[in-house]
């Protein structure tokens, strides 16, 4: 019967459904529009592993946004202090837990250099800069007359036009879906004038944030280029930063050059002269060994995929509806479908600034990568899911044993801020947080509703028995409570408490047992044997801690709900009944406590200091206890703020954009569209005429 039902929400399609010409009408409505650049945003084309970041000129013209790719990342020179040479140096910092010396991979003051250079390297590097060259110096976008600029969602192209010394210059855009390509046909009589276009190189450098551009240009002494090949219709050019290099190569139609560099600079200038310039930029870790695509065959290649990335997978339509929250919360899906699949549709986890710039010098947070990967599934898009789902998990399953093993666990415990190797930089919050544990499960899970057969069973099955293994042996068993405790030391998903007193937190506690539900779960589905310790830590895990009728952030916690240094950051309770399902073992959640935790969180609850995806999990817990107008009033609170390109506003605290606040919104409102087990969709307020269709119900 299981089987069954399974079966059915594999296939489902939700009310009426929405027909492929009526999803591009609703697309294309909310096409982004500038006459101007954004100081802070570009406008971006791109594949979900390679992106570039246009200004209002359709190039980088006055604006050095990103060009960022998965692969291209640079490591920093090792330091050379004595004892501190190689990463094997690194020793970390020993903390009591539980009656044992843990060593935690954390900052050591003794060994402030290796310990550095571990958190900042790997960085994602800026793999360059296009732009206009005017032929003189000192030409700003003030000088540009009649700036406009479209990005078609649909066809996934970038169309600027600007008028200069009296000339029209028209820009067309495109990059391959495929390969780290653009493809740019610009038409202007300049182009037979003064009109040329640079190529320029940056330096990474050691931020944290690098924000809203990656590295620097000025340099240039640091770092080396090199015109390696060129002809009358390409060209190759190699950057070199230290150990890394890479190439760009160049091609066009008709007869051209590029000369360069300029002096003290790493400037190219390509000159064309031509009316049409139809030119092909592609980056590479390597020289070419195949035939680079035409401008044409990017062209059509681009308008394809787009078209079927919108034709394909769930849609919702708010168009009938006369509302201007509805209007809202319609261009927000869109702009935040199209930038899901530039900026996180990747073979890594995404990080949270996407391919836009650096966060965390380009590195991922793994506890992140639920918001940011999850949506593809929800939305329909497994096969951009697959792309790295479960592959990075079983990628790191060594390094991840590796850790768990040297702490004296079983299993594997994945890391947190991480690089494309799966080494997690040192961090006290990044050595213990925890929560990220479980996704496995909840990936794995919600993919066998759509695909539930032996062939998903099989592709996550290691995976998911590492984790459990893990998650089984990490919870501590309490001779005085007789229950097993999660910490300390801790962090929870708030990030602000002490780690040696946090506790049994709420949001991990019910985390865990739905983790190891699902593991259990899996055995059964395969008929294997479901390990007695998975069963024994999940039936005896601590109870979920209640002060003052409230779920409370930790067991034993003081000032929940009147210090504000408790009630601020993640509201994560509010995840056990949102996010997360009912527990399918152990006691049943209290409707009561979920409410007046609810109605708490929203009366004190610091969200003015908030900068992330709350929002959309107070949405889906609101959506679960039935307050369908309170979900959409989170997800456009004045804090919640999206700019005029649909990028997610980051704050004070993290750079803009910060993905996990779009991705989040597409998650809840893929749960107002389908619903959720015993309450199938659509979820939206009163009067609402909603077409939805493609939707899988949520857990």
């Amino acid at each position: 019967m299981r089987t069954l039902e399974i079966f059915f929400w594999g296939g489902l399609v939700l009310a009426e459904g929405v027909p492929v010409s009526q999803r591009r009408k609703v697309v294309q409505s909310f096409n982004v529009r500038r006459e101007a650049s954004s100081g802070l945003t570009p406008v971006q084309v791109g594949n979900g592993n390679f992106a570039f970041g246009a200004d209002v000129t359709g190039l980088q013209t006055f604006h050095p946004f990103g060009i960022l790719s998965t692969w291209c990342w640079h490591n920093f020179s090792l330091p050379t202090t004595p004892n501190q040479t190689s990463i094997d140096d690194f020793t970390g910092l020993q903390w009591w837990t539980h009656d044992r010396l843990i060593t935690y991979n954390q900052p050591n003051p003794a060994q402030n250099d290796i310990s550095t250079w571990l958190i900042q390297n790997p960085q994602r590097v800026n793999m360059g800069r296009v732009g206009f060259d005017f032929g003189r110096d000192n030409v700003t976008e003030a000088d540009l007359g009649h700036k406009s600029q479209i990005l078609d969602m649909w066809s996934g192209k970038i169309r600027s036009s600007f008028m200069f010394n009296g000339a029209e210059v028209e820009v067309e855009m495109h990059a391959h879906p495929t390969s780290d390509t653009i493809a740019i046909l610009i038409e202007s009589p300049l182009l037979n004038a003064d009109l040329g276009i640079f190529f320029d190189f940056p330096l990474p450098v050691r931020n944290k944030f690098d924000a809203p551009f990656v590295g620097v240009f000025n340099a240039t002494d640091k770092h080396q280029t090199v015109l390696e090949r060129t002809s009358t219709q390409s060209a190759t050019i190699k950057h070199t930063i230290d150990q890394t290099s890479y190439y760009t190569f160049i091609s066009w139609a008709g007869s051209g050059s590029v000369t360069g560099p300029a002096n003290g600079t790493h400037r190219y200038i390509l000159k064309a002269p031509t009316s049409k310039l139809k030119l092909t930029v592609s980056f590479s870790p390597t020289t070419p060994t195949e035939i680079l695509p035409s401008l044409k065959g990017v062209f059509e290649d681009s308008q394809t995929w787009w078209e079927s990335y919108w034709a394909g997978g769930a849609f919702i339509d708010l168009s009938a509806v006369e509302s201007d929250n509805a209007t809202e919360l319609q261009r927000r899906i869109i702009t935040s479908k199209y930038l899901l699949a530039v900026n996180s549709a990747s073979d890594n986890p995404p990080q949270e600034s996407g391919l836009v710039n650096n966060g965390w010098y380009g590195k991922f947070h793994l506890e992140m990568n639920l918001w940011n990967s999850l949506p593809l599934a929800r939305w329909g898009h497994f096969e951009l899911l697959w792309r790295s789902l479960p592959n990075i998990y079983k990628r790191w399953l060594p390094s991840s044993y590796s850790r768990a093993k040297a702490q004296g666990y079983g299993g594997a415990r994945w890391g947190k801020m991480t690089d494309p190797t799966g080494r997690s930089a040192p961090g006290e919050i990044n050595s213990l947080l925890i929560w990220q544990q479980p996704h496995p499960m909840y990936f794995a899970e919600v993919e066998y509703r759509s695909y539930p057969n032996f062939t998903t069973l099989a592709r996550w099955d290691a995976v998911l028995t590492a984790t459990a293994d893990f998650m089984a042996s990490f919870a501590f068993f309490n001779e005085s409570t007789g229950v097993y405790d999660l910490g300390p030391p801790m962090y929870p998903v708030s990030e602000n408490t002490n780690p040696n007193v946090t506790t049994n937190p709420t949001f991990e506690l019910a985390y865990w047992r739905f983790g190891l539900d699902v593991a259990a779960r899996w055995k059964r589905r395969q008929n294997l044997t479901v390990p007695s310790t998975w069963i024994t830590v999940r039936d005896r895990l601590a109870p979920l801690p209640v002060v003052d009728g409230t779920y409370a952030v930790y067991e034993g916690i003081s000032g929940m709900w009147t210090d504000k240094t408790t009630a601020s950051d993640h509201p994560a309770m509010a995840g056990i009944y949102g996010l997360l399902p009912p527990p399918s073992s152990g006691a049943s959640l209290s409707t009561p406590i979920l409410r007046k935790t609810a109605a708490k969180i929203k009366e004190t609850w610091a969200l003015e200091d908030s900068y992330g995806w709350d929002f959309s999990l107070l949405a889906m817990n609101s959506l679960r206890l039935g307050d369908v107008d309170q979900a959409i009033a989170y997800l456009l609170h004045p804090i919640f703020a999206f700019d005029d390109a649909g990028y997610p506003i980051g704050g004070s605290r993290v750079p803009t954009p910060y993905f996990p606040n779009s991705n989040s919104l597409l998650i809840a409102t893929a749960m107002m569209a389908g619903g959720w087990d015993g309450s199938e969709g659509p979820h939206f307020p009163k009067g609402w005429d909603v077409k939805v269709e493609g939707f899988v119900p949520a857990l």
